[in-house]
């Protein structure tokens, strides 16, 4: 493992501060918190963890939060840091299934069962999404002309390999009779990315979750084809896979964890803080808004999840030749 002060200096470059949060109630205790954000602002995990810490603020569970961000590496170079601030009981990081892909295609010993689970908050679906102007006006066009031309087709997403938005676009090629392999797949840090490389015209698709591009889809600067769910997601405006008979459903998640080595109580707080968050009226109105799936677990269940996540993540890299 690396020497926490070696490495907080070199990865310095790779840091950003953004400061969230005022100080509101008196009842949910003085000490500050700090939230990590394993990729630049605009990202999933960057709109998942700001809205946690603004519904606490708002609904004040806890007077004093810091968000800030770590980029690198897809979530590895935070979740060295994580595990590197071992002890630390006042550093909280949301992360989800990419992260679980970056540490193993980076090789880096930082796996996410080595950190305290808290919580995992929601599943979202992925989107097949196109810029405004592109020719493809369905998930029909894209498949055909994707057939046609499979390495000619630029696809990005927000993860690196094993992460959703590179899984997601594999599982669609293998469903419709693409060589996984073939995928022309450029990996992205964050939402934020993808929009430029899309806008940009750099990308012919993007896989992402929905929720970063709620506006852009509002406002009518990009398009989605289909998305991953079971049903047609209503802010869409189009059809779920399996609507457009492609046999595939796929979901991502985002949750929290915490540094090792913190004490039981401690960790005990940190899920209170979390469940009053969950069960507040706020955090409703966010699920809501953003479309979001309420998939909260906590503790040694959402522990046992994170061991299912890293085995499923490790085989299916090996089947792909990326492990």
């Amino acid at each position: 493992m690396v020497h926490r002060r070696a490495f907080l200096a070199g990865s310095l470059a790779g840091l950003t501060l953004a400061g969230c949060g005022v100080t509101r109630g008196e009842n949910a205790g003085s000490r500050r918190l700090r939230m990590m954000i394993p990729n630049r602002p605009g990202g999933g995990y960057d709109l998942t963890g700001r809205t946690a810490v603004r519904v606490m603020e708002e609904e004040k569970i806890t007077p004093r939060f810091e968000v800030f961000n770590v980029v690198g590496a897809s979530g590895t170079v935070a979740m060295a840091r994580l595990i590197n601030e071992a002890g630390n009981d006042n550093l909280l990081q949301c992360m989800g299934l990419g992260v679980v892909g970056a540490v193993y295609t980076n090789k880096s010993d930082a796996r996410v069962s080595i950190a305290t689970p808290i919580a995992r908050l929601i599943e979202e679906v992925e989107g097949v999404v196109v810029p405004a102007d592109s020719p493809f006006k369905s998930i029909d066009d894209f498949v055909a002309a994707w057939k046609a031309d499979v390495k000619g087709m630029t696809v990005g997403g927000g993860s690196s390999p094993g992460g959703p938005d590179h899984l997601f676009p594999m599982e669609v090629a293998r469903a419709v009779g693409i060589k996984p392999a073939d995928v022309n797949y450029t990996p992205y840090d964050g939402g934020g990315e993808i929009l430029a490389a899309l806008l940009g015209s750099k990308l012919d698709m993007a896989t992402t979750g929905l929720g970063e591009f709620t506006e852009q889809i509002k406002q009518g600067k990009v398009r989605v084809l289909a998305t991953s769910g079971e049903k047609a997601q209503k802010g869409a405006h189009a059809p779920a896979l399996k609507d457009a008979a492609i046999a595939l459903t796929f979901t991502n998640w985002r949750g929290i964890l915490a540094p090792p080595e913190i004490s039981t109580e401690r960790r005990q707080e940190l899920i209170d803080l979390l469940q009053q968050m969950h069960d507040s009226q706020g955090w409703k109105d966010v699920l809501a808004e953003r479309e979001w799936t309420d998939a909260f677990v906590t503790g040694e269940e959402f522990g046992t999840f994170l061991k299912a996540q890293d085995e499923r993540v490790a085989t299916t890299l090996k089947e792909l030749g990326l492990a």
